[in-house]
């Protein structure tokens, strides 16, 4: 499958779980693509190593992604190795559990800036090289439709950015720009290893397909969003949970 040869892909936070598994797919689907990651270096060699060896090209980035000056680094970085930027994938987050009563305003400021300030940088300074249009897509969660206790002030980040979804996909259409976000379930991934066995087994058997997700289960979403198959869908949020929600 070669739906996206020559075009660039950049994936914010590909170093592991869902982004590094994006980063592979968007490769064997033809694209050129720059994975980044914030401290986890050597993980994202092994992942563009992956790719280069399966015949794609790819290389790293590193860099704060809830830092302007790093993020506009990271875009120009790409657009001068590769020719641009066609295509956004932000991943990068933290999900920190925050039991009501717990919260402060420093840990709020961190859970804010790490999930939704960063892909509001990311998306600004990869859209000043999609010159001939581009996809954008984010990766929020589907505990914005059912939070859970302890999660909820993360569910309300990841719910900020369905909101930059359906806004900035109307800013940028007129550029051809689509702008859209796919929300997970628990996939099995370092961010979800701290879940409980029996909490596992619980959302396992309250899903309609009867198991936990993996990162490919939404990479696939991903990489559809970012294809022309997709080229007629903007400002949405796909459900990735296999039914649960």
């Amino acid at each position: 499958m070669t739906i996206l040869t020559n075009r660039t892909a950049l994936v914010i936070g590909a170093s592991g779980g869902i982004g590094s598994e994006t980063a592979r797919r968007l490769a064997a689907a033809g694209a050129r693509v720059a994975v980044h990651a914030f401290r986890n270096r050597a993980s994202a060699e092994r992942v563009a190593a992956e790719i280069v060896a399966a015949g794609g090209e790819a290389f790293v980035l590193t860099g704060d992604a809830s830092d302007q000056a790093e993020m506009a680094r990271v875009a120009d970085t790409v657009a001068e190795h590769f020719g641009g930027i066609d295509i956004l994938v932000h991943v990068a987050g933290a999900s920190p559990q925050m039991a009501f009563g717990s919260i402060t305003a420093e840990s709020f400021d961190a859970l804010f800036r790490d999930n939704v300030l960063s892909a509001i940088l990311a998306m600004q300074e990869a859209a000043r090289y999609m010159v001939n249009g581009g996809r954008i897509v984010t990766v929020a969660s589907n505990l914005c439709y059912s939070p859970m206790g302890g999660l909820v002030p993360y569910a309300a980040a990841k719910s900020a950015l369905i909101t930059l979804t359906q806004g900035f996909a109307r800013e940028l259409g007129p550029r051809r720009i689509a702008v859209n976000s796919v929300a997970p379930g628990a996939i099995e991934t370092p961010m979800t290893e701290w879940i409980p066995q029996d909490i596992r087994d619980a959302i396992a058997a309250g899903t309609p397909l009867g198991r936990i997700g993996q990162p490919d289960d939404v990479a696939d979403a991903i990489v559809f969003l970012a294809s022309p198959a997709a080229k007629w869908v903007n400002g949405r949020t796909l459900i990735i949970d296999g039914g649960l929600v």
